[in-house]
Parts: structure tokens; C-alpha cells; sequence
């Protein structure tokens, strides 16, 4: 559903900040365009995939990887895209990355069959994961001490983005521009991004990259593209085709293949090499539970917007426009959600995750009852007030959740504690798609009518309201405070 774009430091963030840069402002107009690229492609699947399927055929497994192809990609290369900026310079990858974003885009939008656009997701996601993790140093580089004018601009820009960019992709696919339908939605990032590619070649800064010569973890890189991919294949996979001996063998072999990779980079730790996460951050008790609820929560939050998606589409016949509109009541809900999480993290702390997680609970609860006793008759006024306030708690965790997480690291720690949590953001993603979409599908059935989807959809609601209890658990484990001062520099 959203993508934390501002909470991707490179291992240089905790360096002392550069003066300002006279042309700040317009600097910081393209890489808000870049951040507004990632966003709005994270969140076409839900709104976009039945139409495209429709069109390009394909298997129902075909609308999870729609999604999930994007943000697996994006799992595995933020553990690299921000270990680039710091080797080749941050403006340099920034640049290489929306260049490939916008070939990729075409790609997506040239697409002539499932294979080919779910190819180009992939390579959207890993062109995306070297773009993003450069925002945060170059914000640096641009704003130096003002850092937190910055954030105070683009956190309610992307916040109104949230909210606008479902309605955008339905109104886009229900105009059908020139005939194009559903490929405007991807053609549409060729403006903003060559608008981003063109200011930020003139304007962002060339600082010297902070990691010169150092020579990145390319058999990291690659054990945990295989170990994250065994992971996730299977469950998109496995329901469809019967779940066969090798997706089960695939999903248990993914265990011992991410345990190599832990293994690898301690000892690359260990030998004085440059690893391509320090996983030592992982020894403290509070970050670990950080971890775990960061997974949890975009599993819950990403999953659930998927298959809500899909339940408007395929099982009320909703248009894309119409189930755009009604899912924007969540977004618009997570908007003042976010705003009261930022003005009062420094005094609730951790406290107002859980005032969050309660209020998804609720919403959830009663979008479960509703599910369960709705009939022919279901509308989407009977849908608003509980998504209202299950985007309301979802949105009181977005703006704190970071800062919290990293509230008893030490300085030196943040860079690698920041990148690592946020790819364990994008693979929370990519199994709530994989998860929860498989228990959707499973429970429709092959001749699904009304009912069916009705009890598929609650039971979705069900699984997903027990992932937010869970996830209101493990929040005890986080530090009671967030980051001192971190409000003004993040």
C-alpha cells in the first residue's frame, strides 16, 4: 500500500551536515518527482491488476506477482542501493536509477503478455531500489542543518500523494487516454520522471562518494536474492498448482539459504570486509522486535489492500475508478493518521503504535462482521467508516515507526539499521501479498459466486486482524521512546 521512502540513510547519515545549497528547493521538487515515481507504482496492483489481467490473461496467481514482483525486487536491492550511493555517489545512482525506471515503465506500459509486464515489475522494483535510498543523503547534502524544512514539505506532499494515487490510477484507466487503458498508469511516470531526471542532473549536488574503491558484496547480493525469491515463489505459486513437492521443498530450502547469507556477512564483518548489511544491529533485543513488527505490519497493511482490490473488482464488479474511490477513504483516513502520529510520537512514544494498531484492530473487526453478514445489497457505504478507521491507526504508525524502532541505537548504527529495516519493509510486503492473496484465492474457489467472495474476503479480514494482534504484542518489545531529536532531522 505505501512504500517508506524517507527512512533510507546510507551508513554516512550520522556525519555532521553540509551548509545548505542555494538551489535547495528546486533540488529537493526532483527528488520528491522520484519518491512520487516509487509510490504511485507500489500501489497499482490493487486497483489495476483484474483490469490488466483481463486483457493479458493469465493465472490468478498472475495479479499477486503484478505486485509482488515490484516490491521482491525492491527487498533484495535496497540491501545494495544505498551501498552504491555511498561507492559511486549518491547523485549519480539517483540518476541511474530513475533513467531505469523510466525505460522499465515503458516496458511495463509496451507489455504484451504477463510474463513481459511482470519481467518489467522486477525491474522496476531493483531500478527503484537504487533511486530511493539516495533521497535521504541528498536531502542532507541539499538542506545540510535545515534537514527538517525539508521532511516537513515532502512527508505532507507524499502523504496527499497516498491518497491521490489510487483515485489517479482509476480515473486514468476509466478515461482510457488515446485508447491506452490500464498502460497510462505506467506511462504516466515518463513526464515526472525525465521532469526528475532532467532537474536533479542540473541541480543535486556532486559530493564525493563517502566509500570510494570499496568493493560491494556481490555473493551477498545474490544469496539473498535466492533466499528472499524461495521464500515468496511458493506461496504466490504454490496454492494454484496444488502446492506440488517442489514449492514445499523451495519454501523449506529458503530457510538454510538465508541463514548462509547471515552467516556470510559476519564473517565478511569479522574479516575487516565491508559487508552489504551489519547485521550486529540485530543483537539489540528492541531493534529485533522492530523488525518483526515492521514485517508484520506491511504484511497486514499491504496484503489486506491487495485483496480488498480485488474483492471490489472481482467479486462486486466495481470499475477500477469506483474501487479506487472507495478504497481512498483508508488513505484519507491514514492522512490525518500520519499527522497525529508526527505531532505526537516525542510525547506518547511507542504508545501511539498501539493507539494505531487498536484502531486497525477495530476497523477490521467490524469490515470482518460486515463481511459476514452482508448480503447482495453490499455497498460501499457499508465499507467507509470501518476502512476509515483502519487507515486512521495505519497512519498514526507510518510517520513515528522508524524512529521508534531505532530509539536505543547509537549514532554509528542508524545508517545500517535504517537500510536493513527498510528492505525487511518491502519483504513484510511481498509475503502479505504472497500470503494473503493465496488465502484469498484459496477460499473463493474455481466457481466463486457473491457468497463465496463475501466469506473469502472475511476471512482475509480475520487472518489480518490476528497479524495486528500480534503485531500490537511484539510492539511491547520496542523502545519506549522515539530517537531524541529525531523529528527534526528525519
Amino acid at each position: 500500500m505505501t512504500t517508506d521512502v524517507l527512512s533510507v540513510p546510507s551508513p554516512a547519515a550520522a556525519e555532521s551536515p553540509p551548509p545548505r545549497h542555494p538551489r535547495r528547493w528546486t533540488g529537493l521538487l526532483a527528488i520528491l518527482a522520484a519518491d512520487l515515481l516509487n509510490l504511485l507504482d507500489s500501489t497499482v496492483g490493487a486497483v489495476a491488476a483484474p483490469v490488466i489481467r483481463a486483457e493479458l490473461g493469465g493465472s490468478l496467481a498472475t495479479l499477486q506477482w503484478i505486485a509482488a514482483g515490484y516490491t521482491l525486487a525492491m527487498t533484495v536491492g535496497l540491501l545494495t542501493g544505498g551501498r552504491l550511493g555511498d561507492m559511486f555517489g549518491r547523485k549519480r545512482m539517483m540518476t541511474l536509477g530513475i533513467a531505469g525506471f523510466l525505460i522499465t515503465s515503458m516496458a511495463c506500459a509496451l507489455a504484451f503478455s504477463p510474463e513481459t509486464l511482470i519481467a518489467a515489475r522486477v525491474l522496476q522494483g531493483a531500478f527503484a531500489a537504487v533511486m530511493i535510498p539516495q533521497s535521504f543523503g541528498l536531502l542532507r547534502d541539499l538542506f545540510g542543518r535545515e534537514v527538517g524544512k525539508a521532511f516537513a514539505v515532502l512527508g505532507p506532499v507524499i502523504g496527499l500523494a497516498t491518497i491521490l494515487g489510487p483515485v489517479v490510477a482509476g480515473l486514468l484507466i476509466e478515461a482510457d487516454l488515446f485508447g491506452t487503458g490500464w498502460r497510462m498508469i505506467f506511462l504516466l511516470n515518463l513526464p515526472v520522471g525525465v521532469f526528475s531526471l532532467v532537474v536533479g542532473w542540473k541541480v543535486l549536488p556532486d559530493g564525493e562518494p563517502v566509500a570510494r574503491g570499496q568493493r560491494l558484496d556481490l555473493g551477498g547480493a545474490l544469496l539473498a536474492g535466492t533466499g528472499v525469491l524461495m521464500l515468496v515463489h511458493p506461496l504466490v505459486q504454490g496454492h494454484e498448482l496444488g502446492w506440488p513437492a517442489w514449492s514445499l521443498a523451495m519454501l523449506a530450502a529458503s530457510v538454510p539459504v538465508l541463514a548462509v547469507f547471515t552467516l556470510h556477512q559476519l564473517r565478511r564483518a569479522r574479516s575487516g570486509r565491508a559487508p552489504l548489511v551489519d547485521l550486529s544491529v540485530l543483537a539489540k533485543r528492541s531493534y529485533t522486535g522492530g523488525v518483526a513488527f515492521a514485517v508484520l505490519f506491511y504484511g497486514a497493511i499491504t496484503g489486506f489492500s491487495l485483496t480488498v482490490g480485488l474483492f471490489l473488482q472481482l467479486g462486486l464488479g466495481y470499475s477500477p475508478l469506483e474501487a479506487s474511490l472507495t478504497m481512498s477513504v483508508w488513505a484519507v483516513g491514514a492522512f490525518f493518521g500520519s499527522a497525529f502520529g508526527g505531532a505526537t510520537m516525542n510525547r506518547l512514544g511507542r504508545n501511539v503504535l498501539h493507539i494505531g494498531l487498536a484502531l486497525m484492530g477495530t476497523g477490521l473487526a467490524i469490515l470482518y462482521a460486515v463481511f459476514s453478514s452482508a448480503g447482495t445489497g453490499l455497498g460501499a457505504g457499508d465499507l467507509a467508516a470501518p476502512m476509515a478507521v483502519f487507515g486512521l491507526g495505519m497512519g498514526m504508525i507510518f510517520v513515528p515507526l522508524f524512529d521508534i524502532i531505532v530509539g536505543d541505537l547509537e549514532d554509528r548504527e542508524i545508517g545500517s539499521a535504517s537500510g536493513l529495516l527498510s528492505s525487511f519493509e518491502q519483504l513484510g510486503a511481498s509475503l502479505g501479498v504472497a500470503v494473503l492473496g493465496t488465502v484469498y484465492f484459496g477460499a473463493v474457489g474455481p466457481l466463486p459466486d457473491l457468497r463465496d467472495f463475501l466469506d473469502a474476503a472475511a476471512l482475509v479480514a480475520l487472518l489480518t486482524a490476528g497479524i495486528t494482534v500480534l503485531t500490537f504484542l511484539i510492539g511491547f518489545l520496542l523502545p519506549r521512546r522515539a530517537r531524541p531529536g529525531a523529528s527534526e532531522t528525519h
